[in-house]
């Protein structure tokens, strides 16, 4: 029996297929739960690895469950190359606990770049967050060395870019001298989801459209709210993926519009606790994804791009 031909190769669509190596939880939203619904929302095949498979995110009291290790994502490529699965349009990660499954991934770019050589390839460096790392140490000088130069595009936070620039953000300035560093390297498109200055928020994109030249930057100021919410990072990697593909030459919009999608769910989030009665600040919230989707495929646009001169 032959097998039916791969319908993304057959009938290529305006948005793609995505391979998407992320950590799974039964219940809540991180990782690939946060990220592969919207982006099939947005019109993408999506196909999921799960690095880990927990009973919840590790926020909770306890937590049970699976980790998968390099060898045995490697036996997942190989099944799907053994039967010519592996064209993808964009391969996407996120958190990732060990330098051996890292190092797994940077074959798994270099494959599926041997099959469609213009695959983008989206990084969110998940290393830690205010000060504090997530990961061992010895997977920062992986991904600064080996990651980033492959990547397409990086969505790191203020911590993460510092640690990958070996640079402090302790200005705006220092955030576009960051992407400028992280463009050198490699991504031509580098989103630093959030900087914290002075106790406001701020998303700072820099898209280098050649190389050699000076990149198109932008921000965008972000309201904070009163809140901490798992899941989000992954959200909005997915979204800037998905909106990004859509308008390859205007970051600035594909940031506008994952923003806008990223803040109506956290205002619903925190709008359907404070109804339940809980105190929104006093544990991490599952973020309303299911309920936001309207959110996601139509945001309104309430947060705007300002370019930089």
């Amino acid at each position: 029996m032959t097998p039916p031909p791969v319908l993304a190769l057959a009938l290529p669509s305006e948005t793609g297929r995505v391979l998407s190596i992320q950590s799974h939880t039964v219940q809540g939203y991180v990782g690939n739960k946060s990220a592969v619904f919207p982006l099939q929302l947005l019109g993408y095949d999506v196909d999921p690895i799960n690095s880990v498979q927990f009973s919840n995110h590790t926020g909770y009291p306890t937590f049970k469950g699976q980790v998968l290790n390099g060898d045995q994502l490697w036996d997942l490529i190989e099944g799907l190359g053994a039967n010519n699965l592996l064209y993808y349009t964009h391969l996407l990660t996120g958190y990732i606990g060990s330098v051996s499954f890292l190092n797994t991934v940077l074959g798994v770019v270099n494959k599926l770049r041997s099959v469609n050589p213009g695959l983008t390839y989206v990084c969110d460096p998940v290393l830690g967050d205010e000060g504090k790392l997530y990961v061992a140490e010895e997977l920062v000088s992986v991904y600064r060395e080996k990651v980033v130069p492959v990547a397409s595009m990086l969505t790191p936070n203020q911590f993460e870019a510092e640690l990958l620039t070996k640079s402090r953000i302790v200005s705006e300035q220092d955030g576009r001298e960051a992407c400028n560093i992280i463009h050198a390297t490699g991504p031509s498109k580098v989103v630093i989801t959030s900087i914290n200055l002075d106790g406001k928020l701020l998303l700072i994109g820099s898209h280098q459209k050649k190389k050699g030249q000076p990149p198109e930057q932008f921000r965008i100021p972000i309201p904070k709210i009163p809140a901490y919410f798992t899941g989000t990072g992954d959200l909005m990697t997915a979204l800037l993926l998905g909106w990004s593909n859509k308008y390859p030459d205007n970051l600035g919009k594909a940031a506008e519009l994952s923003v806008s999608s990223v803040q109506a769910l956290l205002v619903r989030t925190v709008e359907d606790y404070t109804r339940a009665g809980h105190d929104c600040q006093s544990s991490s919230l599952e973020i309303r994804l299911i309920q936001s989707q309207d959110d996601i495929r139509n945001p309104e646009i309430k947060y705007r791009a300002e370019m930089y001169d």
